[in-house]
């Protein structure tokens, strides 16, 4: 199957975040905090996927205030920090649903994505992914984790469910 057609099943999408969400960078302040970057674009698609019924959820290995953050701003509920084991989790999010794996998408960019993107019905990678997520991956973006990746996975997941020109004539006017 192409990854257009399985993209027209997906009920959930769930993100990596450092990497994906974010360019992967730790920045430091003077004080030691750690601060992370979003991609606004980013942020505006998951709004268009909750439009369009399309249930987000975030599982990352690390836990940190910044990301959950931005992970309450977004209106994602289900949020799992701190996971370097995301396989249970993501064995609790099917169940909790009642979907399958065909009905998920995963966007990740490295080894600890690997165990639940190979389960789901459309694993999907950054531009910058490492080489073995690259060979498990149904669809790549053209741009890099923390610069539009997840709105062009989200477009690309809603334009293959006949969502996405509805979304846009709704902004064109």
């Amino acid at each position: 199957m192409s990854a257009k057609e399985l993209a027209a099943n997906i009920k959930l999408l769930i993100l990596d975040v450092d990497g994906v969400l974010t360019d992967g960078g730790l920045y430091y302040d003077s004080e030691g905090n750690v601060t992370k970057r979003f991609n606004v674009q980013d942020g505006l698609g998951i709004k268009f996927a909750q439009q369009a019924g399309i249930e987000l959820a975030v599982i990352t290995g690390l836990n940190h205030g910044a990301v959950e953050k931005r992970v309450t701003e977004l209106g994602i509920t289900e949020y799992y920090p701190g996971q370097r084991e995301k396989l249970p989790f993501y064995e609790k999010l099917l169940a909790d649903k009642g979907l399958t794996d065909d009905e998920v998408a995963y966007i990740g960019d490295d080894w600890i994505d690997a165990p639940v993107m190979v389960r789901v019905g459309l694993p999907m990678a950054v531009k910058n992914a490492q080489p073995e997520i690259f060979g498990i991956c149904k669809w790549i973006s053209s741009k890099k984790g923390g610069d539009g990746a997840v709105r062009e996975a989200i477009s690309f997941i809603l334009d293959a469910q006949g969502k996405l020109n509805k979304i846009w004539k709704k902004w064109a006017g």
